[in-house]
């Protein structure tokens, strides 16, 4: 009976070593497909060279390396496209600057003359709305400009460690002029000194384009309020304003190109500032978020990473 028990328990020892065996055969297996996988995925998404190994079988190895051949064939494709297309909008702008360029300086040069001329009540009117027009025109112009050069990669963001402080009261000094003609009261709580990894043109371009919507939403006698705060991972600008507000169902697109609110197409704007605002802050590996309600102002806040 004894030597029973002891030959199952035997055959159970054998039973259990080769069963961990297999176990880790199998796990050593899974761990170099997962790293066939890996580097082949690698491979694809940095552009490196790769090819397959061997001749072609019925492996799942095999197959999976078929298909990964093919994703990569439409990756690289897709990627020739993009570079296709974002050099045709780069000519296009380009093509387009340089013509209306010109046309625009020689419109403002008419506008200053006629400035000078005595005119009539309604010519005076005209000569506003011209003036008007011809800012907007410009202003259009060198914001497609920018929006292309920052898309196509033309215009690089530099991030070096500087005054934040400095770049946010060039920021504000932007649009001092146009709150003091609305009588708005802007507050700035920002400390001096903060030494921040940032592009400090392309940032004062962003925070200046939230700040330039603040005021121009913001009704006569409004206040806005610009706030700095150092985070764990992130420094926190935070631009708060008591002016219209934007509906919650509107805040995934106010960040869009060329998007403008129904209501506020009387407003003097092309729809850009934000999409450049978000645009510029992503590429230095932040974010911005918004929360607003209707009726009851906005506060846009801005992340860069410490």
């Amino acid at each position: 009976m004894d030597w029973i028990i002891g030959i199952g328990m035997m055959a159970l020892g054998i039973a259990v070593v080769v069963l961990l065996w297999r176990n880790y055969c199998l796990r050593k297996e899974a761990a170099q497909f997962a790293g066939k996988v890996e580097q082949a995925l690698d491979a694809i998404v940095t552009g490196k060279e790769w090819k397959r190994q061997g001749e072609l079988t019925d492996s799942l190895w095999d197959r999976i390396e078929t298909q990964l051949a093919k994703a990569e064939h439409v990756f690289q494709r897709k990627q020739e496209e993009s570079l296709r297309e974002k050099e045709t909008v780069k000519g296009l702008i380009s093509d387009i600057s340089h013509q209306t360029r010109t046309p625009l300086a020689n419109m403002k040069l008419y506008v200053e003359l006629l400035e000078e001329e005595t005119l009539s009540g309604e010519g005076t009117g005209f000569l506003a709305k011209l003036c008007e027009q011809t800012e907007k025109m410009d202003f259009l112009m060198q914001s497609m400009v920018k929006m292309s050069r920052l898309e196509t990669g033309i215009l690089q963001i530099r991030q070096e460690k500087q005054d934040l402080s400095e770049t946010i009261r060039r920021a504000v000094a932007d649009v001092v002029p146009a709150a003091a003609a609305k009588e708005i009261d802007l507050f700035v709580d920002c400390p001096d000194g903060m030494m921040v990894p940032h592009d400090g043109k392309w940032t004062q371009e962003a925070v200046s384009n939230i700040l330039d919507n603040a005021v121009k939403y913001t009704e006569s006698g409004g206040q806005i309020h610009l706030s700095v705060e150092r985070q764990e991972i992130f420094w926190q600008i935070a631009i708060a304003d008591t002016g219209k507000g934007i509906a919650v169902e509107r805040q995934a697109q106010i960040f869009t190109r060329f998007y403008r609110e129904p209501e506020v197409h009387d407003k003097p704007g092309v729809g850009i500032g934000l999409y450049l605002a978000r645009r510029i802050i992503e590429l230095q590996k932040g974010y911005i978020e918004v929360r607003s309600e209707t009726g009851k102002g906005a506060c846009f806040r801005l992340y860069l990473p410490v």
